[in-house]
């Protein structure tokens, strides 16, 4: 099958990006940013992931001093944080890739100890997260939230628009603003979270008022065009869920289009089915999809042959690729092959804080294989 015959490798616009496939390298935490600032390892991590008119989103980057509840995980609240990102951006710039930052806080899902002044992290609820089984086998804690005044909600909001702004400076084309995964704006969103009583809680669109005030802040520092959003209305990450989530992510679509000029909507899928022995993607999106005025793109389980039938379907415009890309660096380019043959990922080094393995050291492609 030759490259033009692959539809996840067409050209496709994305407001004003011109890109040349449809792969797209999906935020993934790493936590090699020691002391939350990013480091010059990042950059041969990016760049190698890199293609000409590709589309790349960082690793979840925090908005704030408030907004960690990871070890090592980056920041862009700081001027040292700003100016440790711009090499990292150059280095993928120079490879012809469109480069987001994805702009993240964790809200409940942390503990004092990332916290300034030892402080109780904050949230939509002073409830917290029940222990939390790790892929690993350890059991992780979290610190008992302090819901968040309604006045003080505000400045959480314009942490991400100053953030927004400081993606700009540091050379990004764009940011994608984190709602999904149990994290702050989902704790806001999801009524397992939300057990607020003023105009942030109760109703459908109280509970939506934070994501979309972050939304329209952010569009309105930085210009639409260049802001995208994730969203994961269907999942139940850090007992973060709803008891109506078509009716929460058709909401959200629909105010998201109204902005008006909004790049995109990432949107995770349901959860994986098992049929008859192979992962059934359950291709519940379509009607948040068909009702977005912008790109959407699809995320969750993903591989060749499924992204190749949305993307020809018209299911979706792009679709993410996580623990894929991460093991095999040059993923667009094995998708060019029939049956490519693709790099296994070891779990066991996503979190490590080593700046080479489980990082940069996945093989490329072999050249014969290529040409074959």
């Amino acid at each position: 099958m030759e490259a033009a015959a692959v539809p996840l490798l067409t050209p496709y616009k994305m407001g004003d990006f011109e890109l040349s496939h449809r792969v797209v390298l999906a935020p993934l935490t790493r936590q090699r940013s020691y002391g939350n600032v990013p480091q010059p390892h990042a950059a041969v991590y990016y760049s190698q992931r890199a293609t000409k008119g590709g589309f790349m989103i960082t690793e979840a980057t925090g908005v704030s001093d408030t907004a960690q509840g990871y070890t090592d995980t980056p920041g862009i609240w700081t001027a040292e944080q700003v100016a440790a990102w711009r090499p990292i951006v150059d280095a993928v710039h120079a490879k012809g890739a469109v480069f987001f930052c994805q702009l993240w806080h964790v809200g409940r899902v942390s503990t004092t100890a990332f916290q300034p002044g030892g402080a109780a992290p904050i949230s939509s609820t002073d409830r917290g997260i029940p222990p939390q089984l790790s892929f690993d086998g350890h059991v992780e804690e979290f610190g008992k939230p302090r819901r968040l005044e309604t006045h003080e909600i505000p400045a959480i909001v314009d942490d991400f628009r100053k953030a927004a702004r400081n993606a700009i400076d540091a050379g990004f084309d764009g940011v994608e603003i984190h709602g999904a995964n149990g994290y702050i704006i989902e704790q806001f969103l999801k009524d397992s979270a939300n057990d607020r009583d003023d105009e942030y809680g109760g109703s459908l669109e109280n509970r939506c008022r934070f994501a979309l005030e972050v939304v329209r802040a952010v569009a309105g520092e930085v210009g639409a065009g260049r802001v995208g959003v994730r969203l994961s209305p269907f999942t139940d990450y850090m007992d973060c869920h709803d008891s109506d989530p078509a009716a929460l992510a058709g909401y959200l679509v629909g105010e998201l289009s109204a902005i008006g000029g909004l790049l995109y909507c990432h949107m995770i899928e349901p959860r994986l089915a098992i049929v008859e022995g192979r992962r059934v993607i359950p291709h519940r999106l379509r009607p948040f999809r068909e009702a977005l005025k912008g790109t959407f793109i699809a995320s969750g389980g993903y591989d060749r042959e499924e992204g190749n039938k949305v993307v020809e379907e018209g299911y979706t415009d792009l679709v993410s690729f996580g623990r894929l890309f991460l093991a095999n660096p040059d993923l667009p380019k094995r998708f060019e092959v029939l049956d490519p043959p693709l790099n296994k990922y070891d779990r066991t080094t996503f979190y490590t804080s080593d700046p080479v393995v489980g990082y940069t050291d996945y093989p490329f492609l072999a050249a014969d294989v290529q040409a074959a």
